[in-house]
């Protein structure tokens, strides 16, 4: 399969996702898979969506390389994760940050709280016990990518098992970690 084709694919299969968990403002960026690094245009056009949609929270995935397991330290997801940190804080609140972004229209924005995911130093769990079906359905949208649904929602239980007994759920809940920060 061509690179263009699997690109294609791939936003099919995030636009199926997201649906399974009621998104469907879905943005795309255009930078080639396996090849994202963290820059000053990745980082603009993070905040050009920050600015557009002005939200109160950003999800993001970790800037920080998780050695004890390496398979979730992808190089593209540890460059999302640094220039999403950078384009909430300061890019999309700074209006010397992006001044095309001024003469497009669109006003600085302060984001309220970041939220980390899969972060060493996580301060808060969210009980995600039932909505755990929407998950893994999300997840295996991405059928070019999964290899095994069975092993893939054992292994996620397991993970989110774990995260809810380091939390203090009762048994049997499953939980999601997030290192949150107040950025307002």
């Amino acid at each position: 399969m061509s690179r263009p084709a699997v690109a294609e694919l791939r936003r099919g299969e995030q636009k199926a996702a997201a649906a399974e968990v009621g998104v469907s403002d879905v943005r795309f960026l255009g930078y080639p898979d396996g090849r994202l690094v963290v820059s000053i245009d990745l980082r603009r056009e993070l905040s050009r969506v920050i600015r557009e949609v002005r939200p109160e929270r950003v999800v993001c995935q970790s800037p920080e390389r998780n050695w004890d397991f390496l398979a979730a330290s992808h190089p593209d997801h540890l460059a999302a994760g640094e220039a999403a940190v950078c384009a909430v804080f300061p890019d999309s609140r700074n209006p010397f940050a992006h001044p095309e972004l001024l003469e497009d229209g669109l006003e600085p924005h302060t984001v309220g709280e970041l939220w980390v995911m899969a972060h060493a130093g996580s301060n808060r769990a969210v009980d995600v016990t039932e909505t755990f079906d929407r998950k893994i359905a999300a997840l295996l949208s991405h059928k070019s990518q999964i290899a095994d649904a069975r092993q893939l929602e054992e292994r996620v239980r397991g993970w989110l098992t774990s995260n809810a007994i380091a939390a203090g759920l009762p048994e049997g809940r499953l939980a999601e970690c997030f290192k949150v920060i107040e950025t307002g």
